[in-house]
């Protein structure tokens, strides 16, 4: 995304913004907004959490996006073997990937899953962005337009879930509003272990673990968004839970660590293989 400002950090004085990317070896110019699909396989169940932007339908990002098809059948999976598709949230970025440019399904068999918080901010007459900064912007009305469009196609097929609800006994759905109404958290477990899937939490490694309270352009409401950033970011640290971050660089996977009154995130690291 180019330029950081304002959508990151917006209200911030720039200088501030620049010393901190540049202490950390960042560009000052552009931040690179990854986007890590996490794939759960569970028995016969292929899982996918959100689905990308794609490059069809309402939806187009360009040449630099639209590759999940590709990369599920470059690891040998198949868009049509895909069972269930859990979406985080109703952003673009994370259900543009379900359909093709002539509107049909990229994931044929593939039952959708999506918090009735969510779809009722979404589909309602007048969804409240008034604590956004995109509030009022041609942006947003683009967004609201396709979002429903492709929430009104989904309609009879999508399955709706509420706050702790549990899913093919691998998974825990948490709502952490702010970012969006309905955002939320996906735990996944098997016996002991956890992985906790946190979404739009956060969109940048060095500007928002320093500053949980520096906002994101795309936040429902910016308030609280930091808030809940701040309240996760620290059970995570507590918990000393390992993490699968969306936005963050590949592969989004490491833990958060306490860092004085702010935190930093601490990549996991993987060797070569032999």
């Amino acid at each position: 995304m180019a330029p950081v400002q304002p959508s990151f950090a917006p209200g911030i004085p720039s200088a501030t913004v620049d010393s901190l990317l540049v202490n950390n070896f960042r560009s000052t110019k552009e931040i690179d907004l990854g986007i890590n699909i996490l794939v759960i396989r569970k028995g016969k169940q292929t899982i996918l959490i959100d689905t990308g932007t794609g490059n069809g339908f309402d939806f187009d990002f360009g040449k630099a996006s639209g590759w999940l098809s590709t990369s599920l059948t470059d690891a040998g999976i198949a868009p049509s073997s895909v069972t269930d598709v859990i979406i985080t949230h109703a952003h673009p970025d994370h259900i543009g990937g379900l359909f093709k440019k002539d509107g049909s399904l990229v994931f044929p068999q593939a039952q959708v899953y999506l918090s009735a918080i969510e779809y009722a901010f979404w589909t309602s007459d007048k969804p409240d962005f008034s604590k956004s900064v995109m509030k009022d912007s041609a942006q947003l009305k683009q967004i609201l337009a396709a979002t429903k469009k492709v929430l009104k196609i989904l309609k009879p097929t999508i399955h709706l879930f509420d706050d702790n609800a549990a899913l093919f006994g691998c998974i825990r759905l948490q709502r952490a509003a702010g970012h969006t109404p309905g955002h939320t958290l996906v735990h996944v477990y098997s016996g002991a272990d956890e992985l906790v899937h946190i979404a739009d939490l956060l969109h940048s490694d060095v500007l928002q673990f320093q500053h949980a309270e520096w906002g994101f352009s795309g936040d429902t409401d910016i308030t609280l968004a930091a808030a809940t950033r701040e309240k996760v970011l620290a059970e995570l640290a507590a918990g000393k839970t390992k993490v699968f971050a969306y936005h963050l660089p590949w592969p989004g996977i490491g833990h958060v660590r306490s860092k004085g009154q702010a935190y930093e995130w601490i990549m996991e690291t993987y060797p070569i293989p032999g």
